[in-house]
């Protein structure tokens, strides 16, 4: 056996004991594959006669792919869920090494080395985790562009990839960049025949879906949230005022995509179909307007390819985005981030990874001449990042704040130190404001109680920005009681004011009070 061969075994030795864990642990979960659970909901609801997207399941969550994507996953409904759970795993699995086989292949250590990769990156762990399809949609569009289908058959796998889930549509327009106008048309046909299949089999889902449901991006979740590492994400969480958001977004997902879809081309006539298919598939990564975790696999790959790469600087930046798609760094690197600018960088590390990869390119195909242009490219790029980071960010800039309601008071998270009369008195005693502070992985939450002289509280998340009311909610004589949560309180700034308008509390830095006059 060849040192390479003995690489490959002991790899995936690796692989199957980790995606053994790994799926161990998913089933252990007490919210395992939930997204799976909307999709076996969501076909059961269908097969009663109800319409496909009024269902909801019970932790809240819609259908929220085309009708094809329902007519593709009806089987399913034959299998009890308890069975298509392990089953499902195991699927995500295969289709891990599948992605890998098709990224390494003729090389067995390559081909063992991506699959590790690929196990071991929050992606990949989402698609477990959740029991996402996203996983499939990546693994068709990745082997219908690089040709591993029959010639005269390619391009259906995009097509239909598209029918379940949009985004792989960019691989049109890079069949057409790339000069295989028949696969273009073959993708077209194949999206456009899955359409008519679905709407004469559901007629009224294929039309509201394609006339409304579509565009409610209020179904999928909140787009500002950190999960969401496309452009649109960002832009939210860096406070682009919302009337100049769509055309920042339209003006900047064009260029990005302009930009990948010339350098995949290029790629591509040079002899590197896999990096142009890669670039192309971070492109629809970037510039979709959703992108959770789970979509998050091209730049995975992107990493690999570039950590493959000759050069140390681009085995560096590939190892630096491989370590941003497998660790949270706003998280893990929380402590040393000491403006919100850095924690801002940290917690966008995938997404500016993802947007570096369509930009810059992996610079094996870059004709000699063109080297100067891209370093200068990267270090207008570096200079803009640092200047992001060594700036606090605006308090619109917060996507993680929420002020809760009493609503929301059913959640024992919230008002964690008011639950009852007794306590709520005892808790502020005789001072106008007494609170609790809770850090968690992704956000703060701050819990309190008022007394009668505070008649109105308000936070501001950074120097300088709006403030924001902060509701005082009646449900004990004793006191009011206010509960909200931010990505960080390095910044912040808590205020109470009595009914004149003075201001009689103030709390800074990570809330400890500064002064206390009640």
């Amino acid at each position: 056996m060849t040192a390479a061969a003995r690489r490959a075994a002991w790899l995936w030795v690796a692989f199957g004991l980790v995606a053994l864990v790994s799926c161990a642990l998913v089933l252990r979960r007490p919210d395992r594959l939930s997204d799976l659970h909307i999709y076996y909901g969501a076909i059961q609801h269908l097969w009663d006669g109800k319409p496909l997207y009024a269902y909801v399941a019970e932790n809240g969550g819609p259908f929220t792919y085309p009708p094809f994507a329902a007519l593709v996953l009806s089987p399913m409904a034959l299998v009890p869920e308890g069975l298509l759970q392990p089953l499902w795993l195991v699927a995500t699995v295969a289709a891990l090494a599948a992605i890998a086989a098709a990224v390494g292949r003729g090389r067995p250590d390559v081909v063992a080395a991506v699959a590790c990769g690929l196990l071991l990156s929050a992606p990949a762990q989402s698609n477990l985790r959740f029991g996402q399809v996203s996983v499939f949609v990546v693994l068709l569009a990745l082997v219908d562009a690089l040709g591993l289908t029959p010639e005269r058959y390619r391009g259906y796998l995009v097509g239909l990839a598209a029918a379940v889930k949009l985004t792989p549509l960019l691989f049109v327009v890079y069949f057409l960049a790339a000069g295989r106008y028949r696969d273009a048309g073959r993708a077209l046909a194949a999206l456009v025949g899955a359409a008519a299949v679905a709407a004469l089999v559901l007629p009224a889902e294929s039309w509201g879906y394609w006339t409304g449901t579509m565009l409610e991006t209020s179904r999928i979740g909140n787009l500002a949230s950190l999960g969401n590492q496309s452009v649109q994400g960002m832009l939210l969480r860096v406070g682009v005022p919302q009337p100049a958001l769509p055309l920042v977004w339209a003006t900047l997902v064009a260029v990005i995509c302009v930009v990948a879809l010339l350098r995949a081309r290029r790629l591509f006539h040079d002899g590197h179909p896999t990096k142009a298919a890669v670039l192309v598939g971070c492109a629809t990564v970037a510039a979709s307007p959703v992108s959770w975790t789970h979509h998050q696999l091209w730049p995975v790959l992107a990493a690999m390819l570039l950590i493959g790469t000759h050069g140390a600087v681009h085995r560096a930046a590939g190892g630096a985005l491989l370590a941003a798609m497998v660790l949270s760094l706003g998280v893990v690197l929380a402590d040393v981030s000491f403006t919100p600018g850095v924690q801002f960088v940290l917690e966008n590390a995938r997404a500016l990874g993802t947007v570096g990869i369509c930009v810059l390119g992996f610079g094996a195909a870059v004709a000699a001449h063109r080297t100067a242009r891209r370093w200068t490219l990267a270090g207008a790029a570096a200079v803009a990042v640092a200047v992001v980071a060594l700036q606090p960010l605006p308090a619109s800039a917060d996507p993680t704040f929420k002020a809760y309601r009493l609503s929301d008071t059913t959640n024992p998270r919230y008002f964690y130190v008011c639950h009852d009369e007794p306590t709520c008195a005892a808790f502020i005693g005789d001072m106008s404001i007494r609170f609790g502070v809770v850090a968690e992985k992704t956000k703060v939450r701050v819990n309190g109680v008022v007394g009668p002289t505070v008649a109105r509280l308000q936070y501001q998340s950074a120097p300088g920005g709006r403030p924001r009311d902060i509701p005082l909610l009646t449900r004990y004589e004793a006191g009011r009681v206010f509960s909200f949560r931010s990505a960080s309180l390095a910044h912040g700034r808590l205020v109470a004011y009595d009914p004149a308008g003075n201001e009689i509390a103030s709390y800074t830095r990570e809330l400890t009070p500064a002064r206390h006059l009640g």
